[in-house]
């Protein structure tokens, strides 16, 4: 499994300081470039993911990677800004794509998010396969 980071513009400087703490992430956008829009950033690394792969996309408010990074099949990407959030959205939606706002957390935060959605697994509960079917049904209706 790789593990593939990426930013805009304004999820650019805490993107820099996490890559220096997390050696084995695989930087998408290791330099800034006018015009590394969220849109295009998303779409950069989520077409990179492989089966069993995981992305971080980070932009200013986290929002706009989220929505654009969930247009893609396959892809369930997750804003989260706190360590319940990390938890949950691996646990119940098996979300593969974790967002974070770059104007927001510190880097000791986005860490610990980081961290924690990494080590948290998937639940295996009836009822969160079923979600999952569910949502995977929405994205032949595109």
């Amino acid at each position: 499994m790789k593990v593939f980071i990426a930013a805009d513009h304004a999820g650019f400087k805490l993107k820099q300081r996490i890559t220096k703490k997390m050696k084995d992430l695989v930087d998408l956008t290791p330099g800034f470039k006018e015009g590394d829009d969220y849109p295009l950033v998303a779409r950069k690394l989520c077409k990179s993911l492989k089966k069993g792969d995981k992305g971080i996309l980070i932009c200013g408010s986290g929002i706009g990677v989220s929505i654009a990074a969930n247009k893609f099949k396959g892809i369930r990407a997750a804003l989260c800004n706190s360590l319940k959030d990390a938890k949950s959205s691996r646990n119940d939606e098996d979300a593969n794509v974790l967002c974070l706002s770059g104007s927001s957390l510190t880097t000791e935060k986005a860490l610990k998010i980081i961290k924690k959605w990494l080590s948290s697994p998937f639940s295996l509960a009836p009822r969160h396969l079923r979600r999952i079917k569910q949502i995977a049904v929405f994205e032949k209706w595109r």
